[in-house]
């Protein structure tokens, strides 16, 4: 594909191509007109100007309306006959020419690029660019779809930005087939325009995405970068730009189990605040604790086996290479077929675990198991997304996708930094989670899908709380009260509150806020609406923070007197 600024002069070499059918097109009808304009009719006179374009228009069509103004001399004929086959092979040309240049490749993409361009200057809303549109890519954008979040989609693979428009989205996602790390392309997907709140980088290459991670370091500095990584030699690159949140999707999937496998009341939060199908605050998922038999030990199997080394879990490894694994203490070498599993305990294992990186081993895994021990929980790992209904029939006990997982985590990092700070905080206080959060998330906002979404206190988000700073006091309690009684507060919940570099973790409603403060809230999805409202009505938000219906006017205040209620 050309680069970006070989794109810009694409349309002008392509016009400059088809300059020479379009002029053999305005020689043959001058020469026409000119012609008509000398040899002499019936009546001994020339055509004039108007009925010699006259006449050469209509015979472009090869259709003809007879001889006009009056019967053409012999002669006329004679030239009629000559322009008729004239213009017939000049148009020959000149659309065959012109068919050919339209269709050139290059062609097509630099209008495509015009057009992705031009949509994404009409996004008025906050919106994130992802770079890679494969399994992670794809439910990401599903995933902020789902939360009315725009998302500007860049893959170099041009079948997948077409099954763009074959998505029921929400809201608006403009695709381009391009090279996300040439300058100009990111320009275009808006890189540089100020409702660009970040950049994901998914593609399959780890050098790609640290280019696109230092272009975008150069050309908006201050853009949350969020990218998907498993080489530490890029990890340790892509930390030197500063401010990257870097997700590694074997770590991320890992450390999924081991808090399904030792912390469920963190797992099923975790699952339950991004909308897993299913997942709800009464029903904790569990599994077993015991001698765990681990299936596969490639780059996601040692990072599993780590995590849950740590945890203390009693493991037994099997993999063809794991003799190279010096580090194991108990594993068996070859494939994970029957006489292996029951070598390493299955009948009295808890649960086996299918982490190979191909999804027939994992199913085989599965089934065998089940058949040597129906009682041992069940994990398998599920590679491509495109076989879901394969793992979904297999009836296993927790399916872990790795780039469902990685999308997840993604789409709460661009949601708010906060969150990972305030899961992070839980995972080191467990005891808060029963005591404190999962009571007020139950009271205020219920067992359905929740919606999880920040607000910064300034001119730009909430206005009316800004501007209510100047005079006088406003506590969390404040911002979510309900317009229709204000002693009464929308089904929302403030999770925490970041001041700086400080974060209050379930702050109480007679916390203070101030301008600049970011609070993480927990609702329904009606509520972020109001709440949104709210905060940026004047009106609306004097009443609610201290009681009083504020006039409009000096005369309307002279009528109505501020009264509180």
């Amino acid at each position: 594909m050309a680069k970006g600024s070989d794109l810009d002069r694409v349309t002008a070499i392509v016009l400059r191509e088809i300059r020479p059918p379009l002029i053999v097109l305005i020689g043959v009808y001058s020469l026409g007109i000119g012609v008509m304009l000398v040899i002499p009719g019936t009546n001994g006179e020339p055509m004039g100007i108007f009925h010699a374009f006259y006449f050469m228009t209509y015979t472009a069509t090869t259709t003809g309306f007879g001889e006009l103004p009056v019967e053409f001399s012999d002669a006329q004929r004679l030239w009629a006959t000559v322009c008729l086959y004239m213009s017939v092979v000049a148009w020959i040309y000149a659309i065959g020419t012109i068919i050919s240049k339209v269709q050139n490749p290059h062609f097509t993409r630099a209008i495509a690029q015009a057009r992705f361009a031009r949509n994404v200057r009409r996004i008025h809303d906050p919106f994130v660019i992802i770079c890679g549109f494969g399994d992670t890519g794809s439910l990401l954008a599903r995933g902020l779809s789902d939360r009315r979040r725009t998302a500007v989609i860049i893959d170099t693979d041009v079948e997948r930005i077409k099954a763009l428009s074959m998505r029921d989205y929400k809201v608006t996602m403009p695709g381009l087939e391009g090279d996300a790390s040439v300058p100009k392309v990111l320009q275009d997907a808006g890189l540089t325009r100020p409702n660009c709140k970040g950049i994901v980088l998914l593609t399959g290459d780890e050098a790609v995405n640290l280019k696109i991670a230092v272009m975008t370091r150069l050309l908006n500095p201050k853009l949350q970068i969020v990218c998907r990584s498993v080489d530490r030699a890029h990890e340790a690159e892509l930390q030197g730009l500063g401010s990257v949140d870097i997700i590694d999707p074997f770590a991320t999937w890992a450390r999924e189990l081991g808090l399904a496998l030792y912390q469920p009341a963190l797992h099923t939060l975790d699952e339950w605040l991004v909308g897993a199908h299913g997942v709800t605050l009464e029903n904790l998922v569990s599994h077993p604790r015991g001698r765990w038999i681990l299936c596969g030990f490639g780059q996601m199997g040692q990072t599993l086996y780590r995590m849950l080394e740590k945890w203390g879990v009693d493991m037994v490894v099997i993999d063809p290479n794991i003799e190279a694994a010096d580090h194991v203490s108990n594993g068996i070498a070859g494939l994970a077929t029957r006489a292996n599993l029951e070598a390493a305990g299955i009948a009295e294992a808890a649960g086996v675990v299918a982490a190979t990186n191909r999804d027939t081993d994992n199913l085989a895994i599965l089934l065998a198991a089940r058949t040597l021990n129906q009682d041992s929980h069940l994990i398998v790992r599920q590679n491509h997304h495109e076989n879901e209904l394969a793992f979904s029939a297999a009836s296993a006990d927790l399916i872990m996708q790795p780039s469902l997982v990685t999308a997840r985590r993604i789409l709460l990092q661009l949601i708010s930094p906060i969150i990972q700070a305030w899961l992070d905080h839980l995972e080191a206080h467990p005891d808060m989670l029963e005591n404190d959060v999962f009571p007020r998330l139950r009271a205020n906002v219920g067992d359905i899908n929740p919606a999880l979404w920040t607000v910064r206190i300034g001119p730009d988000e909430a206005y009316a709380v800004s501007e209510h700073l100047k005079h006088s006091s406003v506590t969390v309690a404040d911002l979510l009260r309900d317009p229709r009684n204000r002693n009464q507060s929308l089904p929302c919940v403030a999770l925490a509150l970041q001041r700086g570099d400080n974060i209050s973790m379930l702050p109480s409603d007679k916390d203070a806020i101030v301008d600049g403060d970011e609070v993480l809230f927990c609702s329904r999805s009606g509520a972020e609406q109001q709440i949104r409202a709210n905060l940026a009505n004047v009106y609306t938000f004097g009443y609610l923070a201290d009681g009083t219906v504020p006039t409009r006017s000096a005369l309307l205040s002279k009528l109505f007197p501020r009264s509180s209620t």
